[in-house]
């Protein structure tokens, strides 16, 4: 019998000669039985959800927040008694004195970004971020040529370009999978060795893209600066979250981007460069399937996305316009406003059946208040004829009829509300009827932009 399957409890046991041993304590059946469960927080819709508000929240109750994935190009907002606090890089839980924050080796990092970053947030009040700052010695690094490169290819796509944010992550992403990429690792280790591979980078780019300059001598002498500022925080982050698991102590996983920005699952091409669903939380992190516990999808109570694709339930009027307007939809990371439409449950079907989503943050109900009828997307319809799934091609998603009901407004302001039995009877229809067609659990209602407009169930 394996040691994965087999049971150890109160009954003797020999010890191998035939002797009896001391009883041993009753043990899960699975070897990964002994570890705390992870709690994931992940994007729902087309990102822009309020994650980071979701983690704030959560992370009051973790040792360790992590990010998995993605860049800079993530724009996570938490609002601390009044004050704002702007996340790219650094997992949002960063602001809780208590838990320590993993960038993990799926991430990508822009090391002048980041330093930036701790600059700004310790203005508004972050503080000893030092001793909780961990960094993947794993983590792929994002130069300034990286971002130059991001800027041509946009370019190069003309009236085809995707709208990245130009943070040079899907240049790195392919650095990465093509193996001639950088880790955190190397820049720390024999520099000769780091800066002749960073100079091997730099002509395969320039080879690709002739007109690209970088001084070389300049940046590799920039960069053993960074070194210097970055050894204290780098860690073998693998070994070191699966002992904290071990060890009982509750970790927190933040999903950057969302779902239908997945490179596989999402409205590709029109996504990001890394996997921002549920095995981006293993593969970015080194944790087996076995310890995910909680998965909370983030779903804001109407649907925006940034940027070019399909986007069935878009409203090109002034109810768009009005939902723009009240929910300050501006991108953190580009500052182009967010286009709008109606929430979609044919979209957040597919992204739970993908994720697994055990629970539902509902964010930014309040947004909804004024509205005199609101619609929900149930389904797709295609030439009159309705699916039951979702479309793999932008061609075929650009093509759906999004099938509706139809809700009437509450009108009244639900700010300070902070129990369900408070709010407006057609706002709780509403959530019902979200509840209803996913099958999921909403777990939390948001209502307004503070840690403490929080509704929970």
């Amino acid at each position: 019998m394996s040691a994965c399957t087999r049971t150890q409890n109160s009954e003797q046991h020999t010890n191998g000669e035939g002797n009896l041993a001391s009883p041993r304590k009753k043990q899960r059946t699975s070897t990964f039985g002994q570890f705390a469960k992870v709690t994931v927080v992940l994007g729902a819709q087309w990102g822009d959800e309020g994650k980071g508000k979701v983690v704030d929240m959560l992370a009051a109750d973790a040792d360790i927040v992590c990010r998995c994935q993605g860049g800079n190009n993530a724009g996570h907002t938490v609002v601390v008694d009044g004050t704002q606090f702007f996340f790219h890089l650094l997992p949002s839980g960063i602001i809780n004195p208590r838990c320590k924050s993993i960038l993990g080796n799926g991430v990508v990092i822009h090391l002048p970004g980041l330093f930036e970053e701790l600059e700004q947030n310790e203005a508004k009040g972050l503080k000893d971020w030092e001793d909780r700052l961990i960094i993947s010695d794993r983590a792929h690094l994002v130069f300034d040529f990286h971002q130059k490169v991001d800027g041509m290819q946009e370019l190069e796509k003309g009236t085809q370009s995707l709208g990245t944010t130009k943070k040079g992550i899907g240049p790195t992403y392919s650095s990465k999978a093509t193996r001639n990429g950088l880790r955190i690792g190397e820049l720390l280790g024999d520099f000769d060795k780091f800066s002749e591979k960073f100079n091997a980078l730099v002509s395969c780019y320039q080879r690709m893209f002739p007109s690209l300059h970088v001084d070389v001598k300049a940046e590799l002498e920039r960069y053993k600066g960074y070194a210097e500022r970055i050894r204290p925080l780098v860690k073998e982050t693998v070994y070191y979250l699966n002992s904290a698991l071990k060890a009982g102590q509750k970790v927190l996983v933040e999903g950057a981007n969302a779902a239908m920005l997945d490179i596989d699952f999402g409205t590709y091409p029109y996504v990001t460069s890394s996997n921002c669903s549920i095995g981006g939380v293993c593969t970015g992190l080194g944790l087996p399937p076995s310890t995910i516990g909680e998965v909370i999808g983030v779903v804001k109570a109407y649907t925006t996305r940034v940027g070019d694709g399909p986007f069935p339930t878009e409203l090109r009027d002034s109810t768009g316009e009005l939902l723009q307007s009240r929910g300050h939809e501006v991108g953190v990371t580009t500052n182009r406003k967010r286009r709008c439409g109606w929430l979609d449950l044919a979209l957040l079907k597919f992204t739970g059946m993908v994720n697994g989503y055990t629970s539902i943050c509902l964010t930014k109900l309040d947004i909804l208040d004024t509205l005199p009828e609101i619609k929900i997307c149930i389904g797709y319809r295609i030439n009159g004829n309705n699916i039951d799934y979702f479309p793999s091609t932008v061609s075929e998603l650009s093509r759906v009829e999004p099938i509706y009901e139809t809700f009437e407004g509450w009108n009244v302001p639900t700010e300070g509300v902070r129990s369900l039995d408070k709010l407006p009877l057609n706002a709780r229809r509403y959530v019902k009827t979200i509840e209803d067609h996913l099958g999921i659990p909403v777990k939390w209602i948001g209502v307004g932009a503070g840690r403490e407009s929080i509704i929970t169930l």
